[in-house]
């Protein structure tokens, strides 16, 4: 017997115990490994700039696409057009994510890079409803809809390629180089809303942004996306991949090694399904909140102007993303599960007296508030690339993450703004969206309790990756004595395999 992620006891064939040999680890390639990070980490940055770019435009965009609508019904068809993105994500995670796991990582993360460029870049070409009116939402939403399809398949190929291609005491830190990549493409997003506001309203009055000046940031897309493409195509393969593609079929006896449809996905990984809703629920309220509607807060519930809350965003999300590989270097070391507590218990504490300090209208207490923010969902979102690879087998693991991390995003996270401003207008009360926050924590707080430690643990259905020939040697040795080596999980058949970036001999 042996015990997955969740703790739950599995059989596994009696072929699968072969013990583990130094030429059976993968040793990566620096080189390959530094342009797999670059390819990958590039994606998540556009996605997030486009994120960045509509949060921060919230309020022009009512006036833009929704003139003559009543101001606040406006305003929640504005970010409906936010969350509409994510009613197809889930769709493009269990369409793109299978397909992945047939056809490769490497492929899928092209396409979903294409796709989001195009999306973005169209949207600021769109006619205004002054121009033709209130229709041209339909157009909006649709190519909303195309960036949530291609985000489907964006993340959680990325954070699958870049698990698959990080030794496995480093994985924390690699992965989450790819949120901290994120942040910085909100920054972008919202320095480039900051520049391009102060720029043309001082060249062409304070109605220039109205005026046209909404598009710049949309149109950057394009060149964005033309660098991403190049970039992209020059990125290998994962090698856990290619050796689990290579075998999969000489295993079929044990079902993490086989390349399984979404039922069957649910079917055997439902436990590691249930707990990823938990986290990402928690992680994506967290995020969304401070990325995607504090600016609208800020402005509609303090009258913070745009240009404050953009500039304090592009410096609290610069730190972020610096805290947020550290974080992740942190739990290779001490594991996941420490981190996921005390992200939980910090939302729990600090964001009531977050929200307090919003409400004092200055300088100071706008920026000490973002930070406390901030803090818990740095936490989460350093852990969210390897914690969601993990809990799934090489065999299926991008449908799994796909399926798992999307809906949740989409169900919980993308719905955050619109729900927090439903909340505060149904409510009256200015401290709803931290109440809602909390909840999804303290669920995460308990599935975290149930989660099985996997930091410097080989992935499921897969052997380990090392970076040096030494290091394999020395795990090879060592096996009986380490509790993270199960050789039930990997792949050990046939010959070994000489060539770069996969098993070597």
């Amino acid at each position: 017997m042996m015990f997955d992620q969740l703790g739950t006891k599995r059989s596994i064939p009696p072929t699968t115990t072969r013990r583990l040999r130094a030429e059976d680890c993968i040793v990566i390639d620096n080189r390959d490994l530094r342009k797999a990070q670059v390819g990958a980490g590039v994606g998540n940055f556009i996605e997030w700039y486009d994120i960045g770019i509509y949060g921060y435009l919230a309020v022009t965009m009512t006036s833009v696409f929704t003139e003559g609508m009543d101001e606040r019904m406006g305003l929640l068809v504005t970010l409906l057009g936010f969350a509409v993105s994510f009613v197809v994500r889930p769709l493009g995670g269990m369409i793109l994510g299978p397909l992945g796991d047939r056809i490769g990582r490497r492929k899928v993360l092209f396409f979903t890079m294409a796709l989001m460029a195009a999306a973005t870049t169209i949207i600021g070409l769109l006619p205004t409803a002054g121009q033709v009116g209130l229709w041209v939402i339909i157009p909006l939403y649709l190519l909303k809809m195309l960036q949530g399809f291609s985000t489907g398949g964006e993340y959680s190929g990325a954070a699958t390629y870049i698990s698959e291609f990080s030794p496995d005491r480093h994985r924390g830190f690699m992965t989450a180089l790819l949120n901290s990549g994120s942040m910085l493409g909100f920054a972008a997003g919202a320095g480039v809303v900051a520049v391009t506001t102060e720029v043309t309203t001082s060249a062409w009055g304070a109605s220039a942004m109205l005026d046209g000046g909404w598009r710049i940031p949309f149109l950057l897309a394009l060149p964005l996306g033309i660098l991403a493409i190049c970039l992209r195509s020059r990125i290998p393969e994962s090698p856990s991949f290619e050796v689990a593609q290579d075998n999969a079929e000489d295993k079929n006896d044990n079902p993490i090694f086989v390349r399984h449809n979404l039922p069957n996905i649910l079917k055997h990984y439902w436990h590691q399904i249930l707990i990823g809703f938990a986290l990402i629920a928690a992680d994506g309220t967290s995020s969304y909140m401070l990325t995607s509607y504090m600016p609208t807060y800020l402005e509609t519930q303090v009258g913070s102007p745009t240009v404050h809350t953009a500039v304090a965003a592009v410096l609290v999300l610069v730190l972020q993303a610096v805290l947020i590989p550290l974080v992740g270097h942190w739990s290779d070391r001490i594991g996941r599960r420490p981190i996921y507590i005390m992200a939980t218990i910090g939302n729990l504490i600090l964001l009531l007296p977050a929200f307090w300090l919003m409400h004092f209208g200055t300088l100071w207490s706008l920026y000490l508030a973002m930070f406390l923010v901030m803090v818990p969902s740095a936490l989460f979102l350093a852990l969210t690339g390897a914690v969601m690879s993990e809990l799934f087998p090489t065999a299926s693991r991008f449908g799994g993450v796909g399926l798992t991390h999307n809906l949740a995003i989409s169900i919980f996270g993308g719905t955050t703004p619109l729900v927090s401003q439903v909340l505060v207008e149904v409510t009256g009360n200015s401290y709803a969206p931290a109440f809602y926050i909390m909840f999804f924590s303290a669920i995460a707080f308990t599935a975290t309790l149930k989660m099985r430690e996997s930091a410097g643990r080989p992935l499921l259905g897969s052997v380990p990756v090392v970076s040096s020939v030494e290091e394999a040697a020395e795990l090879a040795k060592g096996q009986d004595a380490n509790e993270r080596i199960d050789t039930a999980t990997m792949l050990l058949i046939g010959e070994p395999i000489s060539r770069e970036g996969a098993r070597v001999g």
